[in-house]
């Protein structure tokens, strides 16, 4: 076997469980011959036909839910790139030999992701254990103490199927609670975010995009604020750990904390010196991470300083791309005793690109975050003749999954 390559085809096949493939649009890609066997369907009868079209629900009973629950889980798995076993469900098939006829069945499904190389969802495994022939026996039994065997079967299959159901519709219920909260930190987080903004002759695109997913509402922000003494502005973008209400909240008070400092601050550093003291004393503010740069643009020079954030990317007239990155220190809040943070400079060219960006936009699952800096040092440099916004659009398009990141994503754009 060391000799030649898996046939994973054949392995899919062989495969002792009921599996199919589905693709995005809940379309069969591909299903083995245990899911054909339960499932009573001939292959042709299911591959590049939508799930729901080959199996609906049962129209004579007005209580079937087996579309809802499954496409919600469906649609989860996309979204959250997460795997999710569903609790026991009833779901009748028509019968293939007799149309119109349905046969009561009981299900435990499992759906999995299947990611593409850009991290995104390709496919869905779904797993099915068709576990109908375990809730009848409960109920058989015949005469005596088979009839009061069968009997306490019943009442145990309905007790397993209703702890089933109410399990699923907690869950529910979980879910459009955390729904809730996650509409409400979105609107708290973007009242708390400037928008782009005019600076001089000099122009600046923002973007923010929440992490797919109902429960991922993240701590991510940026800013742009006006530096005392000549023609200067510092822009910063930053990462609070944690989800929901409180990071956003945490967000708020750093973000503005950080806008003050800057703009008494004497440099970069000395504002993030600030910014670690006031994190000290804020719940929730352990391990954030920021990144400030000051902008002279009468002097062509930014100064800048980085507390475990990644680098701002520096992109010069002829393409040629420059990582700020010569004055990293871990993030706010990670020594007992503060210790005065390094700053560096660096000179530009009228009509270069200053890019500012959370990790959202570069990270990757099992893929190493060299691979997304570059990938985002060269969709800067491709697009750097393009208008700020432009170029902000270009780069979500570029760098951000199809389905949406599992991160929130903040990027700043200045064109100084």
């Amino acid at each position: 076997m060391n000799d030649r390559a898996i046939d994973y085809t054949a392995v899919f096949q062989a495969l002792p469980g009921a599996v199919a493939l589905l693709t995005p649009e809940l379309v069969y890609a591909d299903a083995n011959r245990e899911f054909l066997r339960v499932s009573g369907r001939q292959r042709e009868q299911l591959i590049g036909r939508h799930v729901f079209e080959v199996f609906p629900d049962n129209p004579n009973d007005g209580a079937a839910s087996g579309i809802r629950n499954l496409e919600a889980s469906l649609r989860r798995v996309l979204a959250t790139g997460e795997r999710e076993a569903m609790a026991l469900q009833r779901y009748d098939v028509e019968s293939s030999e007799r149309p119109g006829e349905w046969d009561e069945r009981y299900w435990s499904p499992v759906n999995a992701p299947v990611y593409g190389p850009d991290g995104s969802v390709v496919l869905i495994v779904h797993r099915v254990e068709e576990v109908t022939e375990l809730i009848r026996a409960r109920g058989r039994g015949t005469g005596g103490d088979g009839a009061r065997a069968g009997s306490r079967g019943r009442v145990l299959e309905a007790e397993l199927y209703t702890r089933a159901r109410e399990l699923q519709e907690l869950n529910e219920r979980l879910r459009l609670a955390h729904a809730r909260e996650r509409e409400v930190a979105l609107a708290l987080q973007e009242a708390m975010l400037p928008a782009g903004r005019q600076v001089g002759h000099h122009r600046a695109a923002v973007r923010y995009r929440p992490a797919v997913g109902a429960l991922n509402v993240c701590g991510d922000w940026y800013d742009l604020v006006d530096l005392v003494g000549g023609n200067r502005i510092g822009v910063s973008v930053g990462d609070v750990v944690g989800h929901g209400l409180e990071a956003a909240g945490v967000m708020g008070q750093l973000r503005s904390a950080l806008s003050a400092a800057s703009r008494v601050a004497a440099g970069p550093a000395e504002a993030l010196n600030v910014l670690g003291r006031y994190a000290h004393v804020v719940d929730g503010a352990e391990s954030a991470t920021a990144v400030t740069t000051f902008i002279d643009f009468d002097h062509h020079i930014i100064t800048y300083s980085s507390a475990g954030h990644p680098p701002p990317v520096l992109v010069h007239t002829d393409g040629r791309v420059e990582f700020l990155d010569r004055a990293t220190d871990p993030p706010l809040d990670a020594r007992p005793t503060p210790v005065p943070r390094p700053q560096a400079r660096t000179a530009y060219d009228s009509g270069a690109t200053l890019a500012l960006y959370t990790d959202g936009l570069v990270e990757r699952r099992r893929e190493d975050i060299d691979t997304g800096l570059a990938r985002l040092a060269d969709a800067l440099a491709r697009h750097r003749k393009a208008d700020p916004e432009s170029l902000a659009d270009a780069v979500l398009l570029e760098l951000l999954p199809p389905g949406g990141a599992t991160d929130d994503t903040a990027l700043v754009i200045v064109r100084l």
